[in-house]
């Protein structure tokens, strides 16, 4: 999988891919990450990629041009299956959405920023748009990296342990069930025995009991 992330602030996004899971991802090849500074396709000497809004209003607008410039000359060099926008009006970013884009070859992302990008950039260059919560951030380029790690965490071969994922919370519409390890007593709070007996089919009947019993208590709407 290859990822190209277009941003104003390309340091921003340095720490994640430099470390832990990401990091690893990069280095065995399985996944490619590359960032773009949109002032590198700005067309004035001020390196300037906002502008006033048409009609008045507080806040700047990305320009609709040093995007166009971006995406269309990656677009020149491979194909893309998609060109996420990242942004507070967005879809709400799910772990089945993570589980579709996973799969994909090649995905371009943009972080907003100011006010956010200029409607046109939207309606004819984004193919899907996501937000991760509904609150805003200062750009979007703290959204991407949380993408970035929800969909290259579920690539075969990211994870020591490839079954991991799969029994994350989410991917049955289920929380997780409690978990538990060394020691078995500490201070006098056990590990529940069910877990230390090796009964690996009541093992996993206790754990799907628990994570609906969480699920209910916690997430009834994903129970619906």
């Amino acid at each position: 999988m290859r990822i190209d992330i277009i941003t104003v602030l390309p340091e921003l996004l340095k720490s994640p891919f430099e470390a832990s899971i990401l990091k690893r991802a990069i280095e065995k090849g399985i996944v490619e990450v590359h960032t773009h500074n949109l002032r590198d396709y700005s067309t004035n000497n001020y390196k300037q990629v906002d502008d006033y809004q048409f009609g008045g209003g507080a806040g700047m607008v990305m320009m609709i041009e040093p995007i166009d410039k971006c995406i269309s000359q990656l677009k020149a060099e491979r194909d893309y299956d998609e060109v996420i926008y990242m942004t507070p009006d967005g879809t709400t970013l799910d772990q089945g959405t993570a589980n579709e884009l996973s799969i994909k070859k090649n995905i371009i992302i943009l972080c907003g920023h100011y006010k956010g990008v200029d409607q046109r950039v939207r309606d004819h260059f984004i193919t899907r748009e996501l937000s991760v919560g509904d609150f805003v951030l200062s750009g979007g380029e703290l959204a991407a990296a949380v993408l970035c790690d929800a969909i290259i965490r579920l690539i075969p071969g990211v994870l020591g342990n490839e079954t991991s994922a799969l029994t994350d919370s989410f991917q049955d519409n289920l929380l997780a069930p409690p978990i538990y390890t060394r020691p078995a007593d500490y201070k006098g709070w056990k590990v529940p025995e069910i877990l230390t007996s090796g009964n690996t089919a009541k093992i996993e009947e206790w754990r799907e009991e628990q994570a609906i019993k969480r699920t209910e208590e916690r997430r009834p709407d994903l129970l619906e």
